[in-house]
């Protein structure tokens, strides 16, 4: 069973740093785009970044400069750098990755993880 772990939430102060990684694990054949997504209290779900298997990349503007998306496709983890927080990043971070299974293909979810920026 396909399954997206993350690790890497937690706690920091505004101008601080957080790195979040996503290991996917399971009956896996191959992995396409992986992404991070948040959501806000009372905000729908919105991407931040993505990345291709063949490493190309794409982030919302908000976050543009200020955090980095990569992958290990050895490993089947996606990580995301996070670096001069702002009280506005503070949401659940679910990572996300579209992967052919031995059962189905499709897009598969992480449980998510929290990140809070206290000003």
């Amino acid at each position: 069973q396909v399954q997206l772990v993350e690790s890497g939430g937690g706690l920091v102060q505004a101008g601080g740093s957080l790195r979040l990684s996503c290991a996917a694990s399971g009956g896996i054949v191959s992995i396409n785009d992986m992404g991070w997504y948040r959501q806000a209290p009372g905000k729908q779900r919105e991407l931040v970044a993505a990345i291709t298997s063949g490493g190309t990349t794409n982030y919302a503007d908000s976050v543009k400069g200020r955090f980095t998306i990569s992958r290990d496709n050895v490993e089947k983890t996606v990580y995301l750098q996070m670096n001069r927080l702002k009280p506005e990043d503070t949401a659940v971070y679910y990572c996300n990755a579209n992967i052919r299974g031995w059962v189905r293909r499709g897009d598969y979810w992480g449980k998510g993880t929290l990140v809070t920026v206290s000003s």
